[in-house]
């Protein structure tokens, strides 16, 4: 649940629903952290021509968010996924945290779904890459579909990379600006707006893009993504 339009969806989640393995429902989460304005990316900076999966982008001139996967078009137009929070109410330009020009918004998802897709400005040739936050990225090679049990990890540019496990698959949460459908639940942690619209991997598999959540990484947390597979349709672009 999110503060505004402008930042992760955080306070607390009204209703959460969803289908586990044995079709049992889910509980409401607790509340998530305050909102924070932008902060320093923890460990590596976003440089022209090498943006990856987990590394910040800036949308308004005030608000930080994370690039979720890089993808291409058949015709090799470079693009990435994020967040329709990050990038589809708070305009069409976004920038590095120097004032590079990074894309525009060329597509964003139904209200009840959380994905956008960005073109790149010129002069970029993103690898297909996830950050790892520790000197070294993962390579993303494919889109999958999450299941309940599987292992996974989340890239943010407030956190870093942090681990956990599926809890569940095809949930609603009821945010305080709307219903958002079909996403995946996990128990990863998150901290703070910044880590909003970042991927949700497992080796070199893309699976989800942060929408919102509870808790933090001290205590532990309630994470949830859209499935990165809806966006990859819609837009006939691929991860690589």
């Amino acid at each position: 649940m999110r503060a505004s339009r402008f930042s992760i969806r955080t306070g607390v989640l009204a209703t959460a629903i969803g289908t586990l393995a044995a079709g049992a429902l889910l509980t409401a989460p607790a509340g998530h952290a305050t909102p924070m304005a932008v902060a320093a990316h923890p460990t590596t900076a976003l440089t022209a021509g090498s943006p990856q999966g987990g590394d910040a982008l800036y949308s308004g001139g005030s608000y930080r968010c994370t690039i979720a996967f890089n993808v291409r078009d058949s015709s090799n137009v470079y693009y990435f996924l994020t967040s329709r929070h990050c990038a589809g109410t708070v305009g069409t330009v976004f920038y590095t945290s120097g004032g590079t020009v990074l894309g525009t918004t060329v597509g964003v998802s139904p209200a009840n779904k959380d994905y956008a897709i960005v073109k790149y400005a010129a002069g970029f040739t993103p690898p297909g890459t996830v950050n790892l936050y520790n000197g070294s990225s993962q390579d993303i090679t494919s889109a999958a579909t999450a299941f309940v049990g599987e292992a996974v990890k989340r890239s943010g540019s407030t956190s870093g990379v942090h681990s956990g496990s599926v809890t569940a698959v095809n949930a609603t949460v009821n945010y305080a600006d709307g219903t958002v459908t079909g996403l995946i639940r996990t128990n990863v942690c998150a901290e703070g707006a910044g880590d909003t619209g970042g991927p949700l991997f497992a080796g070199t598999k893309a699976l989800g893009i942060y929408s919102g959540g509870s808790g933090n990484c001290s205590s532990g947390g309630t994470t949830y993504y859209q499935p990165v597979t809806e966006p990859l349709a819609v837009y006939g672009v691929s991860v690589y």
